[in-house]
């Protein structure tokens, strides 16, 4: 700094050294000129091989992602096993003598209808005396249905099956 090769500057406590522009050869407007255009060029430059970069990083995501040539292989062998399994399932059931008519299935799905009906017919008159008995019963309904013997189909988990 004495020998004025670099300046000094004080800031408070601190001091900044920096090379000396003074002594530096000013550039010209041309030379200006020519290394803005060659800052733009590398700049363009720069811009593509990163583009080229992100471009190059997404193919090795997609190729890193996906199946190599034996898992394909191995993957295709479950899939025929798979398909031959099925066909031969199709197969049984098309060569299997007990189907059912639409005229049983009408039958069977008449009489399910019936029986659920009577069903809910026999539940709620069998509610309905019950809670006649217990509004006269000193104790809760709990102790009532033990007392008695009454298992209902909450108990066991049953319910009624859905109007088709």
């Amino acid at each position: 700094a004495q020998q004025g090769h670099v300046r000094e500057k004080t800031y408070g406590k601190q001091k900044i050294y920096f090379a000396d522009q003074e002594q530096l050869p000013a550039a010209s407007d041309a030379e200006l000129r020519g290394l803005d255009g060659e800052i733009a060029a590398r700049s363009a430059e720069l811009q593509a091989l990163q583009q080229s970069c992100r471009h190059m990083e997404a193919e090795l995501k997609d190729l890193n992602s996906s199946m190599t040539t034996p898992e394909i292989v191995r993957e295709i062998e479950a899939l025929k096993k798979e398909c031959a399994s099925y066909t031969e399932k199709l197969e049984r059931v098309k060569s299997a003598t007990n189907h059912v008519t639409p005229e049983e299935k009408e039958k069977v799905c008449r009489e399910q209808q019936l029986y659920r009906r009577e069903w809910r017919r026999r539940k709620r008159m069998a509610t309905e005396l019950l809670d006649a008995i217990l509004e006269g019963y000193p104790k809760s309904k709990k102790q009532f249905f033990e007392e008695v013997g009454i298992e209902t189909d909450e108990d066991h988990g049953v319910v009624l099956p859905a109007t088709m």
